[in-house]
């Protein structure tokens, strides 16, 4: 456990009235629901991304103060190329805008921010700036805040395999060391534990390609509340259903397996 994190962790359980064991460490939210956001106000899909861009700021904020070890944010898929060409445009310029603008908050707050996806597919401009903030953050100790940008599951896997297979064939990696934790060690989340609670907002009832290898046994939450709307109290909600599970990954209790 993060040592920086865990008092604001007891101190989160304790306000929750559960045990510290029970706090997701590691929370992975699907943000969805931006575009909607901005047709319910008769507004430019832009202004969804805008409002959205902000409630990253503020609920990593509010990761910090829970006591959060890790937060992985679903920013934009390699799907998401697909998208009207001004929509993209836009969402690069905005990305770029929040890589440099939330310096000063990642310093002040001791936040360390990794990137997971195919950082050369990503502008020129978006590339230097993530890049950039990585590097000013990297000494950070305490949180980590993980953007997925241009970030599919399936090509993180196949990234993995390519690595793998490279290093077979260099001679650097034998056959069988090839199990589980050397794919895990390969992947872009590489030193991270895997989500404990993945969100979902929006409604929506799907995975959408993200995590397929780290979310086996992730317990799912997902709210009605679009992205934009979503708040302290909304990830509170999901603290404490998560809270309510038995996750016994696989096995059975011991009171149920005669």
């Amino acid at each position: 456990m993060n040592a920086v994190q865990y008092p604001k962790l007891k101190i989160t359980a304790e306000r929750l009235s559960i045990d510290p064991q029970q706090v997701p460490r590691h929370i992975a939210i699907i943000m969805d629901g931006n575009g909607r956001w901005a047709q319910k106000r008769d507004m430019p899909r832009a202004i969804g991304h805008q409002q959205g861009g902000r409630i990253v700021e503020r609920i990593a904020l509010d990761c910090v103060d829970l006591g959060i070890e890790v937060l992985t944010l679903y920013s934009f898929s390699i799907e998401n190329w697909k998208r009207p060409q001004a929509e993209i445009d836009a969402l690069m310029h905005l990305y770029s805008e929040y890589l440099v603008g939330i310096r000063p908050t990642l310093q002040r707050n001791n936040v360390k921010l990794v990137h997971l996806g195919r950082i050369s597919q990503l502008p020129d401009s978006v590339q230097t700036d993530l890049n950039d903030t990585i590097k000013f953050t990297a000494d950070n100790t305490g949180m980590i805040l993980a953007l997925a940008l241009n970030y599919g599951g399936r090509s993180e896997i196949a990234d993995a395999v390519r690595e793998i297979a490279a290093e077979y064939k260099k001679g650097s990696l034998a056959l069988d060391q090839i199990d589980e934790q050397c794919v895990t060690d390969h992947l872009y989340t590489a030193g991270l534990r895997d989500p404990d609670l993945l969100v979902r907002t929006a409604n929506e009832m799907r995975i959408s390609n993200f995590l397929l290898w780290q979310i086996s046994y992730s317990e799912f939450y997902v709210t009605e509340t679009l992205w934009p709307d979503f708040k302290k109290a909304d990830l509170e909600k999901a603290i404490l259903s998560y809270a309510s599970r038995d996750r016994r990954f696989g096995a059975v209790k011991p009171s149920s397996a005669s």
